[in-house]
């Protein structure tokens, strides 16, 4: 059976993860040629496009939603192929005091979680969840080692040092059957028309006034919530619409109806998500044994 490389997949994840097949060439510092053929020869194998294509670049088909999936957890076995023979992962001892923020506790850290336990026995990981002030605070004071949360959101730029992992860009979540999907170009001013749902939770609702506030329009906001799964029930029985990261964007409501995505023509900024820590206090061992797990096979292919 012919199966994708790995140098594929890279490349279709990364397409995935922007949109656009030019900025994934980009990123990936590969020409745009070799992108759109490493995606069409993964389409060829495995028998079904993966990517709908449209004005603003590219989207995940409903199979392309479950290729990447299993695409982003073989990319996750290899890096921990590589990971594992880097240190004597007996060697590695001692607290790691991790804190997180409510949506990478529930839609990025708990695959990564496993396979450092697993990597590392000898640590003791300690997890908490929390705010954003909370874990700025917590790390300030030494409570917590390390933090994987919104870097996107940090407002302690001296005291906090980070850096990104992912940057998880933010599109248009809406019914199967809206009429804005007839649009071949969705704009602010479009939604801005329609009923929206507003997630609150890990400060989302602060980050979309940012964004909305460098327009004319505003949000006609019929519901807050703090719940992911309500917001996307809601979006789902066309209630309304929202604005949210791919990261926790997933196809399907509770009830089985389908959510819809797509990007919008304005420019929105993406949920960056990544660690931190104390700038002026020094890494334990654990804590330098997690940053090193959690960069490992982040070097882009080089064609």
């Amino acid at each position: 059976m012919n199966v994708p490389t790995i140098r594929q997949i890279r490349y279709f994840i990364a397409v995935a993860n922007v949109g656009q097949i030019s900025r994934a060439a980009l990123e990936l510092n590969v020409s745009q040629s070799a992108v759109t053929t490493a995606i069409k020869q993964i389409e060829e194998i495995v028998g079904t496009p993966l990517l709908s294509r449209h004005a603003g670049g590219v989207a995940l088909t409903y199979e392309g939603n479950i290729f990447f999936d299993h695409a982003r957890r073989i990319i996750g076995s290899v890096e921990e192929a590589v990971r594992s023979p880097r240190r004597l992962r007996h060697d590695v001892k001692g607290t790691l005091r991790l804190a997180m923020t409510y949506t990478v506790a529930g839609y990025y850290i708990p695959t990564y979680i496993e396979r450092f336990l697993r990597v590392f026995p000898g640590v003791d990981l300690q997890l908490t969840e929390s705010s954003r002030t909370a874990i700025e605070d917590g790390l300030a004071s030494g409570v917590f080692d390390l933090a994987v949360m919104l870097t996107s959101n940090i407002v302690d730029q001296e005291g906090i040092s980070y850096e990104t992992l992912l940057q998880s860009r933010r599109r248009l979540w809406l019914s199967a059957d809206h009429p804005l999907l007839e649009l071949q170009s969705i704009s602010l001013a479009d939604v801005a028309a329609q009923p929206y749902i507003m997630l609150t939770v890990d400060e989302a609702s602060n980050t979309a006034q940012r964004y909305w506030n460098r327009t004319n329009y505003r949000p006609h906001t019929i519901f807050r919530t703090s719940s992911v799964e309500a917001v996307r029930s809601m979006v789902a029985s066309g209630m309304g619409v929202t604005i949210l990261s791919d990261m926790i964007y997933r196809p399907w409501s509770l009830d089985g109806r389908r959510v819809e995505v797509t990007s919008l023509a304005d420019s929105i900024p993406t949920m960056d998500v990544g660690l931190a820590w104390a700038t002026n206090v020094e890494q334990n061992t654990a804590a330098s044994a997690f940053r090193e797990f959690m960069h490992v096979g982040e070097e882009p292919d080089v064609q």
